[in-house]
């Protein structure tokens, strides 16, 4: 999960992006129409979703989309993963999350239909033990990660510790993590993982972003699930021991388990975003006349190249 800063050829790119996508109501140019990614924007255009708005989330919830804030929802949204680098499934993503303005970073919203999560385990957590855990997951993993044609990582330390809030059911973590063999210098990324649990499962909105941004970017996330809100009958408080299932883990199980599987799975599209962060963001959220003025700007800064 590696962030560059763009060229001028990047930023040429991002020029002829928006030229072709937003200031004009002509097709996607062959020039940047070979780009998968270019054709999922260009598609997305009339469906993605800006703030404030509320969004209905499966049958389980809704996301008081704030505004500042667009959403894309399916299937652009497993199209988007895909255009960066992911051939995952992504059948049980709602919809991805992009800032409007200033701000690099995407956050994924997901519903794991997993049954009623206990809790109990919150208050036993060894945050060190989870941590060699997952290190040693890592590894261990990191063959199979290699057969599939992904690089190995690593993992150094706790961007956030595992935190719960019993109140509201919430869950946050976020793990650093960097690919085996990459500079020393190279900015790391950061999945800063968040979930909100219900009766029947729960909802997962993780935020990728650079690992020296995520100060910057942690109340975006937590405004992003604070805005979750699951249906009547479908909360956590809602839970009926005698007819829901039960899942087979605890919450330890969402970072040790899920969490492990998910920063394998986000890696290779994290360190696509942190790559080419400003053309993605500059694509999906070209409203308005500051992003219009942006491009004059870039389009300058393309012709001196």
């Amino acid at each position: 999960m590696l962030a560059t800063t763009p060229t001028r050829a990047l930023r040429a790119f991002a020029a002829a992006l928006l030229g072709a996508l937003f200031l004009s109501t002509a097709p996607v140019s062959a020039q940047t129409g070979e780009s998968e990614f270019a054709k999922v924007i260009a598609a997305a255009q009339n469906d993605i979703v800006k703030g404030p708005q509320d969004i209905k989330l499966s049958t389980q919830a809704v996301l008081h989309l704030p505004e500042g804030k667009v959403y894309v929802p399916q299937p652009h949204a497993a199209k988007l993963m895909h255009a960066m680098g992911n051939p995952g499934d992504y059948s049980d993503l709602e919809g991805v999350v992009f800032p409007r303005g200033d701000g690099d970073w995407f956050a994924t919203l997901r519903f794991e239909k997993s049954g009623y999560i206990k809790d109990d385990d919150a208050k036993h957590w060894d945050a060190a033990d989870m941590l060699k855990s997952f290190k040693e997951g890592t590894e261990a993993s990191n063959e199979e990660r290699k057969k599939m044609g992904g690089r190995a990582l690593e993992i150094t330390g706790w961007a956030q510790e595992p935190t719960y809030a019993a109140d509201t059911h919430r869950l946050v973590w976020a793990m650093k993590s960097r690919e085996v063999g990459a500079p020393a210098d190279e900015p790391l990324g950061v999945n800063y993982n968040t979930y909100a649990l219900g009766r029947e499962g729960y909802m997962s909105l993780n935020l990728v972003t650079g690992l020296n941004d995520l100060p910057k970017y942690q109340g975006d996330a937590k405004q992003l699930l604070g805005a979750l809100e699951f249906n009547e009958g479908k909360r956590y408080a809602d839970f009926n021991a005698s007819t829901d299932h039960v899942a087979e883990y605890g919450l330890a199980a969402l970072v040790l388990g899920v969490g492990a599987k998910k920063l394998g799975l986000l890696a290779v599209v994290g360190a696509f975003f942190l790559k080419f962060a400003k053309i993605i963001l500059l694509a999906v959220v070209a409203f308005g006349g500051a992003i219009l003025k942006l491009f004059g700007r870039k389009k300058s800064e393309a012709a001196e190249s």
